[in-house]
């Protein structure tokens, strides 16, 4: 018969397991030999190939709520410090049982998939420690890298931080076992996570870390182990994301691996076009970025013209069109800007002046440059700036006295010119953010106006950038030199864009379908820059570099290993209304563009576009034959690739760390295969935990607003 607590509970439903203060009997700990002996006969027959069934008995004994669902997470949470105590005493009871130690970290891993609770472990617990401690022992080596691959690639900052602070422990494993492929694609998997995270913060100094890193060994065992025949996929894609890294924050100690380049170079040409995108970002980031300083200096200009340009060069320009040519603009500009400012000197007439200067800014880039009146000095018989009696010295200096008086004389529709002639000084001044503001108020003030939109392109901000480099494009009554110059900027910016966007994203989700566009738009901002602008045009060379690395992108394995299929581009020239079709080797082209610089008197830039040119088409052929084998490998789609382990019962424990169930019990993906770049989960999964609207970090404790949805 029942008593009376009995009775007074029967009528009750019966509550989830879980575990409170108050449920423990006083003094009671689940170490007490008698549980302890009835523990240690549950786990007889299981080994360390079962942790994933080492850890459900432990979760049993324990009496643990199901740490699968968001309402388990959240009992784990309110009653943490009783639940941690009660396995922390077994867990520190069996020093020798490595069974135990090893299924009481996966539950401590299991709980990490809540951040609040994974920073509690971590940083008031020390459960990283307790990882590490496993990492040397046989039987639980595995356990211990497959729990920090789970907390590596849902942990926070600090936590990678951490975690990379270990890196030598992590790379001495892969020296000594050089034939456990398993640890190893886990090993550098964890390296590759924890150094994504840690090197990207930008208030963090790399130096550090870098140095735990110990790339003189790393990068060789590395490479040693995408040689291997059996190698997985799963390893090629962290080492491809951790070469990528790397020559982001270290550049120059990449330099030194002449193999790693030859793999990230043999990466461009995989069927994989997310690898190609993240390969060709790599090596283009061998090299840091330097501004192109492509000044046209006029008196270099009229001293080639004077000795005559090559015969195979002055051909090019008479078949454009001599006088369309920016050399040829350049100097009647120049004479034209000189001739205007001794005028001004005679009639002094600064309005009159202002509007000429108006007129030469939109012809060519460097139709105002620095100058003045100069005199020489009879005494030292220098040439010295000299007072003309005007308003100014330098005649840069009379850009914003004109605008003033263009503004004062109030003529309807020349507000435009003087805005152009303050854009133009504070650009040559490198005061780019007034020119930008004063753009933005110009093109309020008339959108149908191309010289603004150029000026735009010249921000921070690069998707305004190429969107007003697009709408001024659709300007119309544009002089050749802003269609040519605006055309060159949505080139460059999209090209960037297109980089940037294929690295950050995974296939099918939108910033990858945004990576797509920007591609097609560079290779066709391209494709008509070289068909329509002068051959002596100073943005050529870079935009015939991004139409080359780019094509490489889009074509990936369809081109031959020798790309001859690159040697002759078709370019269309455009003149006296005629188009005329002609070829021409790429090859040529570069060169051609090289020696017009040199004519000029213009050093070629040192871009990172030159170099990752350089590397790519002189070890195009070498790096496919050395590393070809391997990236083939990137090239495979079934689904089995991409599951890290390759043996069935670490496949259950992987499983069973990454299992979240809905709160009906529906299993969410227990068998979910991790992909390697890290995908994205549905934002309309139910099984999800909640993540903070702020720092992304997911946890069962967080509360959503009914109103926006947002869980904070």
């Amino acid at each position: 018969m029942p008593g009376p607590r009995a009775k007074q509970n029967s009528g009750k439903k019966n509550k989830p397991k879980g575990i409170s203060q108050r449920d423990a009997a006083p003094g009671t700990t689940s170490s007490s030999p008698i549980i302890l002996t009835t523990l240690l006969n549950t786990l007889d027959g299981l080994s360390s190939d079962d942790w994933d069934k080492v850890a459900k008995v432990l979760c049993d004994h324990f009496k643990l709520p199901d740490l699968g669902t968001r309402s388990g997470l959240k009992k784990v949470y309110h009653n943490f410090a009783h639940i941690y105590k009660q396995i922390n005493d077994t867990y520190v009871a069996n020093e020798a049982n490595e069974l135990i130690r090893g299924g009481i970290t996966a539950i401590y891993v299991k709980m990490c998939a809540d951040s609040v609770l994974r920073n509690m472990l971590f940083h008031q617990e020390g459960l990283l420690d307790k990882i590490i401690a496993l990492i040397n022992k046989p039987n639980t080596r595995h356990l211990a890298l497959r729990a920090l691959t789970t907390i590596t690639q849902h942990g926070g900052s600090d936590i990678r931080k951490e975690i990379l602070q270990h890196a030598p422990v992590i790379i001495k494993l892969l020296q000594d076992f050089p034939d456990d492929l398993y640890a190893a694609e886990l090993a550098i998997t964890i390296i590759a996570h924890a150094v994504t995270c840690t090197l990207d913060e930008p208030q963090r100094s790399p130096a550090k870390y870098i140095k735990m890193l110990q790339l003189p060994k790393l990068i060789p065992l590395v490479l040693g182990f995408v040689d291997k025949s059996c190698v997985t996929l799963p390893l090629l894609h962290h080492a491809l994301e951790l070469f990528g890294n790397l020559t982001h924050h270290c550049p120059q100690d990449c330099l030194t691996f002449p193999d790693m380049i030859d793999f990230l170079i043999a990466c461009i040409r995989s069927a994989d076009m997310h690898s190609r995108f993240y390969a060709l970002g790599a090596v283009i980031r061998l090299h840091s970025p330097k501004p192109e300083r492509l000044v046209s200096d006029p008196y270099a200009l009229i001293a080639a013209v004077k000795r005559g340009l090559p015969d195979h060069l002055t051909d090019l320009l008479l078949d454009y069109g001599p006088m369309r040519c920016e050399s040829s603009l350049t100097l009647q500009s120049f004479a034209d800007y000189q001739k205007a400012m001794m005028q001004c000197a005679q009639d002094r007439d600064m309005y009159k002046l202002g509007l000429t200067l108006a007129e030469l800014i939109p012809r060519n880039e460097y139709s105002i440059s620095e100058g003045g009146f100069q005199a020489i000095n009879e005494r030292t018989g220098r040439a010295e700036l000299m007072d003309v009696g005007l308003p100014f010295k330098m005649w840069v200096d009379a850009l914003p006295i004109c605008a003033k008086v263009i503004r004062e004389k109030g003529k309807a529709g020349e507000e435009h010119l003087a805005d152009m002639l303050d854009m133009k000084f504070f650009v040559i001044r490198s005061r780019i953010p007034e020119a930008i503001m004063l753009a933005k108020k110009g093109i309020e003030r008339n959108p149908k106006l191309p010289y603004p939109y150029y000026i735009m392109t010249l921000g921070d901000d690069v998707e305004v950038g190429l969107r007003c480099a697009k709408k001024g494009l659709k300007c119309k009554n544009m002089t050749p030199f802003v269609n040519h110059v605006l055309r060159a900027r949505a080139t460059e910016i999209a090209g960037n864009l297109a980089i940037s966007r294929m690295q950050e994203s995974t296939v099918g989700d939108q910033k990858w379908e945004q990576g797509q566009a920007f591609m097609s738009s560079t290779l066709d901002d391209a494709r008509i820059y070289l068909a329509q602008a002068p051959p002596d045009m100073r943005h050529r060379k870079s935009i015939l570099y991004w139409y080359i690395v780019l094509t490489l992108i889009e074509k990936g394995p369809e081109l031959s290993t020798d790309l001859h299929e690159l040697k002759v581009v078709p370019i269309h020239f455009c003149f006296a209304g005629l188009t005329c079709l002609a070829t021409q080797k790429y090859t040529d082209m570069l060169k051609i563009a090289d020696e017009f610089f040199a004519e000029f008197g213009i050093v070629p830039p040192k871009s990172q576009l030159r170099f990752a040119h350089e590397h790519i088409s002189s070890r195009y052929a070498a790096a496919t034959k050395k590393w070809g084998t391997a990236v083939a490998r990137l090239d495979s789609h079934s689904i089995d690739e991409f599951i890290l382990s390759r043996d069935r019962a670490e496949d259950r424990l992987a499983a069973w760390l990454h299992d979240i169930q809905d709160e009906d019990g529906n299993d969410s993906g227990g068998q979910q295969p991790e992909r390697s770049l890290h995908p994205k989960r549905s934002k309309n999964n139910p099984s999800e935990l909640h993540r903070c609207s702020w720092c992304g970090n997911p946890s069962a404790v967080l509360r959503k607003c009914r109103g926006c949805e947002k869980a904070r």
